[in-house]
């Protein structure tokens, strides 16, 4: 791709991208376009004249309407495109294909922790896991005090201490699909393979009960796993003293984990765009995609999330279904979030956001059609709830909003022990306890906000780097990371407050 100031994805897209910040009265090619209109760099210019109705393609897909005419040059954006509705595919698994692994002795392989269940970790850490609010201050409480005490230096092959707190627990009904999303989400951290030890910290009089959780999920093995209840304990001093007594023995536990070669059969990776921009579904999404299948050839799992944001793309999923069951499960999903949105007088095309559009994307159906980039090639071989544990290998799809926190909290939950998050718009976030490797989609961001960025992919843009060269320029990084290799979030010790479960119930 060399460098142009315009970039048409399909031969048959009446828009073209803008590479650069375009001027009016511009002359942008040999055949005459000339810019009518300001465009700003990732945003779209009209290649013919569009009537008002008119299909707006890009990617050679739809992405919206016209709403009045546009002139050959115009900028085409939210102030002349509305949202077009669609027909969903129905042709499950219509392109799978069969993948051609890496043989099991030639995989690609990292340095992980291996846990007594099998599992492998990323990390080491030691955790405080709450079940309610309530108990939330008293865990961050007995992690300051074990930071204060300097225990932590005893121990140097831990990584820390996370307490792991939220807004809920409490004053909520304990029989119903939404109360389960709570309880998956707080289940699927307490027993991550990269927490080496944790301990569950309770009120003692919430809905979330600690024992009806043991009793639906099954208590993990006694030298990892701990728990109580301020109540019970008696009160906020005396449950932080006996914390660290525990802390004690827990420590010294996760010190008897080292790194050992594993291969990458063992990686989960959690996909996520937070945002994103015009360029995000020409650089940095495909490269991930790039990367996710050779994830997946070489044996491991790569999860997709965010909902609303495949909507009108989920055809491009559920064509490589590897069954009808898992086309029709992601379907259902869609069809719920439509019910869903509209009880709430809201309507899916309310993602993008105000700073994806700033960036150059005017519909959800243009968003999604970039989104779905980052699931590579492959097929979609599992649909899963939020927080439900991933038992499938290669691609899947882990149901949530489009809301990063929310959204990767549930992909946690579910096993993922990378996170690989592509921004245009420049995210600082960072998870613990689990890495997260943040992928710019355009070098300006990358260079204003490098202290953030681990890896930059506007390069393709710019012609200087092809899809397939950023791709395994991701998959390397995604394996040094996994080996203990710092992400830019980690350098700066982001990621004690982005446990966010999704919170679908009535609160009382």
């Amino acid at each position: 791709m060399s460098h142009v100031s315009l970039l048409t994805l399909s031969e048959n897209d009446n828009i073209a991208v803008c590479l650069q910040k375009i001027e009016p009265g511009n002359q942008l090619s040999s055949s005459g376009l000339v810019a009518q209109n300001a465009i700003p760099s990732g945003h779209k210019i009209a290649l013919t004249e569009i009537a008002p109705g008119e299909e707006i393609i890009k990617y050679g897909r739809v992405i919206g309407l016209a709403t009045k005419d546009i002139q050959r040059g115009e900028h085409v954006h939210v102030h002349n495109v509305e949202m077009a509705q669609f027909k969903r595919s129905q042709s499950y698994g219509s392109k799978a294909q069969e993948t051609q692994f890496v043989l099991e002795r030639e995989r690609a392989t990292f340095q992980g922790y291996r846990r007594a269940d099998g599992r492998v970790g990323t990390r080491n850490y030691v955790g405080i896991v709450t079940s309610v609010n309530c108990s939330a201050s008293a865990a961050r409480h007995l992690a300051r005090e074990a930071e204060r005490s300097g225990v932590l230096d005893q121990f140097p092959g831990v990584d820390g201490i996370v307490p792991i707190v939220h807004g809920a627990g409490c004053c909520i009904g304990t029989d119903d699909e939404a109360f389960r999303k709570l309880q998956s989400a707080i289940w699927g951290y307490a027993t991550h393979p990269n927490f080496a030890s944790v301990l569950m910290l309770g009120l003692g009089c919430e809905a979330n009960q600690i024992p009806l959780m043991l009793e639906a999920y099954g208590k993990p093995q006694d030298k990892t796993f701990q728990h109580y209840t301020l109540q019970s304990a008696g009160g906020t001093r005396k449950s932080v003293e006996k914390g660290l007594l525990w802390l004690e023995t827990a420590l010294a536990e996760a010190a008897k984990a080292k790194r050992e070669p594993v291969d990458a059969s063992h990686l989960s990776v959690a996909l996520q765009c937070g945002g994103s921009d015009g360029y995000s579904g020409i650089t940095a999404n495909p490269a991930l995609g790039y990367a996710v299948d050779l994830l997946v050839k070489n044996g491991g799992t790569a999860a997709l999330a965010e909902t609303p944001e495949i909507y009108g793309a989920e055809h491009l999923l559920t064509d490589r279904a590897a069954s009808t069951e898992v086309g029709q499960k992601l379907v259902e999903l869609l069809e719920w979030w439509e019910d869903y949105s509209a009880k709430h007088g809201s309507e899916m095309n309310n993602n993008p956001t105000p700073g994806n559009k700033a960036g150059g994307l005017t519909t959800i159906l243009e968003k999604s059609l970039g989104a779905v980039a980052k699931a590579g090639t492959t097929n979609l071989n599992g649909v899963y709830k939020y927080g439900e544990t991933i038992k499938s290998k290669g691609l899947v799809f882990v149901d949530s909003p489009g809301y990063d926190p929310v959204s990767i909290t549930g992909e946690v939950a579910s096993g993922c022990n990378i996170i690989c998050f592509t921004t245009g718009r420049g995210s600082c976030y960072g998870n613990k306890p689990v890495p997260s490797i943040k992928i710019a989609s355009n070098s300006s961001m990358y260079s204003q906000m490098k202290d953030d960025m681990d890896l930059n992919c506007g390069a393709i843009a710019e012609g200087t780097e092809s899809v397939a060269e950023a791709g395994q320029r991701i998959f390397e990084t995604i394996l040094e990371t996994a080996s203990g290799s710092k992400t830019r979030s980690e350098e700066l010790d982001i990621g004690d407050a982005e446990f966010a479960p999704w919170q679908t119930y009535a609160q009382m």
